[in-house]
């Protein structure tokens, strides 16, 4: 289907207006939950420093293969790949990608409600100084747990992104992410200078940003690399749906640069949060696990001064994170319909944000709330399906394709509109065609490592 109408589509107000969505795209809970709790398990700042090499060689080049997609077709994932190569089966590689997306955003909105849950525990006083690790770790057992709550904080999430992504890319998703980030950066700022005036401040910041050498190692490169790459939100088609409303006049190479920079900052700012409030109680080990976020922190924010404050402070930046990640991985889905099926942006907002929610009730309830939904570990199942697997098969498939099928020297002419000097031309195509597929095929080579 042609459909070449932006004043119909949608088209973002400015260059800072995608930045600013995409940005919140890749920020979410990988950075704020995952990322200092791969951190932690990995030995600290070499890892930070691997990951962010891994940024700037690897998860760069994928995003701009995936903007220049989006850019010059002017259309949804699938539409993006049939408009490219009509008739042929390479649209199906959109279609893997908003699969990819309706199934995350179905576990991940639940995360997301969990969040929204310990803002208003936090706020509400909940988390004491009487606060011990079994009592904090018996709170979170029985809120996840507990079916009504779980799916109520899930419904909330799903109702406020779709409410927003309905509204179109001006009125909502540019109008709100302007609103968003401003507010999850003050307060990341703020509470990292908070974090960094805590008793212990110093060896966390030694070991977050000091790095030991001797600890380089295969695994630790191969997380870093996972981490950078899984941060990042490729693989699922939000990046082309984003590059899609982007104006032929901007530079699509310094928009990539700037989104991966913001959500390596937010990544390296949660880091100067989390460890410095770790080593605030001595005893807390900085490998604490998945469970760290939700058990381990309240648990710190009872002991510390000004807790209370600390810890609804930061819940409010996991909340906002996670909902400018929510909005984008709607977005796919819905610009699909918009696009191929001419249904109304609203409709298209409400439908998909009605099935996501009906989709997403089995992860709600496979934390204790249903026993069968538990004993298989559903939304693990999940997470490892789509987040761990689908997300790099999506990406290497988005490689091959651009190096392979359309060809760089295509996709670099599409570059050179807003950007006549794309001076890292052959850099960004040696890492498209040949480093970037062979990073990735290691990913899923070692894939139950990274997921373990």
């Amino acid at each position: 289907m042609e459909n070449n109408d932006l004043s119909k589509r949608g088209a973002w107000g400015s260059k800072v207006a995608f930045v600013f969505a995409a940005a919140g795209s890749a920020i979410g809970l990988g950075n704020i939950w995952r990322f200092p709790m791969v951190v932690g398990q990995n030995g600290g700042a070499l890892f930070v420093l691997v990951y962010i090499l891994a940024v700037a060689l690897i998860g760069f080049s994928v995003m701009l293969a995936e903007l220049v997609i989006g850019r010059y077709s002017q259309r949804n994932p699938a539409g993006a790949f049939e408009f490219i190569k009509p008739g042929s089966l390479w649209k199906l590689i959109g279609y893997f990608g908003i699969l990819t997306a309706v199934c995350i955003l179905s576990y991940y909105a639940v995360i997301a409600g969990w969040s929204a849950g310990y803002l208003m525990k936090t706020a509400s006083g909940s988390f004491k100084t009487s606060l011990t690790s079994e009592l904090s770790d018996k709170i979170f057992t029985e809120f996840s747990a507990d079916p009504l709550q779980a799916i109520l904080f899930f419904l909330v999430m799903i109702g406020i992104t779709t409410l927003i992504v309905s509204k179109g890319i001006k009125g909502g998703i540019e109008r709100w992410t302007k609103i968003l980030m401003p507010i999850l950066f003050i307060l990341i700022i703020y509470l990292a200078v908070r974090a960094l005036m805590l008793p212990g401040a110093k060896e966390g910041i030694s070991f977050y940003l000091k790095p030991d050498f001797s600890q380089l190692s295969g695994k630790l490169i191969l997380f870093a690399l996972g981490q950078a790459f899984f941060s990042l939100s490729l693989g699922m088609g939000i990046m082309v749906t984003y590059g899609s409303y982007i104006s032929k006049s901007d530079n699509l190479v310094t928009s990539a640069g700037w989104v991966c920079f913001f959500d390596s900052l937010i990544a390296f700012f949660a880091g100067i949060i989390i460890f410095p409030t770790l080593f605030a109680i001595p005893g807390i080990a900085p490998a604490a696990g998945p469970g760290l976020v939700f058990k381990v922190l309240p648990l710190i924010f009872s002991k510390i001064p000004g807790g209370i404050l600390f810890g609804t402070l930061f819940f409010s930046l996991f909340s906002i994170a996670a909902l400018t990640s929510t909005i984008s991985l709607l977005e796919v889905p819905v610009a699909y319909f918009v696009d191929e099926r001419s249904w109304s942006r609203k409709k298209a907002a409400i439908l998909v944000g009605l099935f996501i929610f009906c989709l997403g009730i089995p992860s709600a309830l496979s934390s204790g709330g249903m026993a069968f939904f538990t004993k298989i570990d559903f939304m693990g199942k999940m997470d490892f399906i789509f987040l761990s697997l689908f997300l790099p098969i999506g990406a290497l498939l988005i490689c091959v394709f651009l190096g392979y099928v359309w060809g760089v020297k295509n996709a670099a002419q599409e570059i050179l509109s807003g950007n006549p000097r794309f001076k890292l031309g052959p850099l960004w195509s040696f890492s498209v065609k040949f480093l970037s597929p062979i990073a990735i095929l290691i990913i899923l080579y070692f894939i139950k490592t990274i997921a373990e």
